[in-house]
């Protein structure tokens, strides 16, 4: 097994082998890794617990008949875990794992023969940080060239001042009289997209009587649109007539 190193310290997991079959496994690993260790758990019983973080060089899964191990998520993610820092997990399955592996953390996974996978482990600890000198960044963070000058200000010409962007008129304060509209303020004053027909009233123009368009407006408030001429009266009766005073104030 090439890679098997003979100082490694290694953990086999295995399921619903047999003693024979795991004992000549073993004989056999430990014939290579001569001056390391060998640990056997089982896929069925291994948890966060049973092993130290960072222990093992090696891990092999299901490696021995009759390769019944299911690797799930929890599974790969314990093995990471007890794994050393560019840590290798050998594992053999039948079903594509190179996705899954990647997923769990894995890195420079790749397929052999006989449908065995080798993975390894970042070279850093799981949940380890580090502090980045983005001053020093590689060329892989290399942004386009407009994109970072225009981030960190490279072009100081083309910087807008903020109070260029207002004129004179936009700085005077609004008179209240030219912001009373319509019947919201008590002065009758035509909003400019005036639906209501008090634009056509103040021109003496005349106004077919409004008509419902959802079939609605007799139930009330709570089923009238914004712009419904019956809007702040009572509900009433289907094909009842109701007088509407277009002329008085609201």
């Amino acid at each position: 097994m090439e890679f098997v190193k003979k100082e490694d310290s290694i953990l086999v997991i295995w399921n619903n082998s047999e003693q024979n079959d795991i004992a000549n496994f073993v004989n056999e690993i430990k014939s290579i890794a001569t001056e390391g260790n060998v640990f056997l758990e089982n896929s069925t019983m291994i948890n966060d617990s049973s092993r130290p973080k960072s222990s093992f060089d090696a891990v092999l899964c299901n490696l021995i008949p009759p390769h019944s191990v299911e690797h799930s998520d929890n599974l790969l993610a314990i093995i990471i875990k007890i794994l050393k820092p560019s840590g290798r997990l050998i594992v053999k399955d039948n079903t594509d794992l190179s996705s899954t592996l990647k997923l769990n953390g894995f890195v420079n996974v790749t397929k052999s023969a006989g449908n065995t996978y080798i993975a390894e482990k970042p070279k850093f600890e799981v949940g380890s940080k580090v502090s980045l000198k983005l001053g020093q960044k590689p060329a892989v963070w290399k942004l386009d060239d407009t994109v970072e000058e225009a981030w960190t200000g490279g072009n100081d010409d083309d910087i807008i001042d903020d109070d260029q962007l207002l004129d004179e008129d936009d700085l005077k304060k609004p008179d209240k009289q030219s912001l009373r509209v319509c019947a919201t303020t008590g002065k009758r004053k035509a909003c400019a997209d005036c639906s209501c027909g008090l634009a056509e009233e103040l021109r003496g123009e005349t106004k077919d009587t409004p008509k419902s368009s959802c079939g609605s407006c007799y139930l009330g408030d709570a089923f009238r649109c914004a712009t419904c001429p019956y809007l702040g009266m009572p509900a009433f009766k289907p094909g009842e007539k109701v007088l509407l005073d277009l002329k008085s104030d609201i």
